[in-house]
């Protein structure tokens, strides 16, 4: 008989951000989502940064995750990410303050700021306002 769910856990260096049982897992992979059901095949990949997805009892929930790496097998997944947020622990105004900050030192040219790095900001503060629900058009 299939099994029903699978064990998620998402963790960083701090802490287990998730540990539950699920019903799909949507994550994102360095080379596009990927779609995880019950009895899986084993499999790695890199993630990166982006929105990890489950259903829980019918229920869609999102967790923002700065990138990692994901491993699959025996209906037991794990995300090890540097970063990760449940959406409701995101705290937004932190996050459009960052968006802000990072959009500004992209546009200020002239300045000895690094852009790979506030570009990388950027993005890991938009995928957090996303992973919330927040509306980002405005930060783009």
């Amino acid at each position: 008989m299939a099994a029903r769910t699978m064990t998620l856990e998402v963790i960083t260096p701090e802490r287990v951000v998730f540990r539950d049982e699920v019903e799909s897992i949507i994550v994102p992979g360095a080379e596009g989502l990927l779609g995880i059901l019950p009895d899986h095949a084993p499999m790695v990949a890199v993630l990166k940064i982006g929105i990890l997805t489950y259903r829980k009892n019918g229920e869609k929930r999102r967790v923002a995750v700065a990138g990692g790496f994901f491993e699959v097998a025996d209906n037991h997944a794990i995300v090890l990410s540097d970063a990760a947020e449940r959406a409701e622990e995101i705290d937004v105004l932190r996050a459009r303050a960052a968006a802000e900050r990072a959009r500004r030192r992209l546009a200020d040219r002239n300045a000895n700021w690094d852009f790979e790095r506030a570009r990388a900001a950027l993005h890991r503060a938009l995928n957090r306002l996303r992973a919330a629900g927040v509306d980002t058009s405005d930060l783009q």
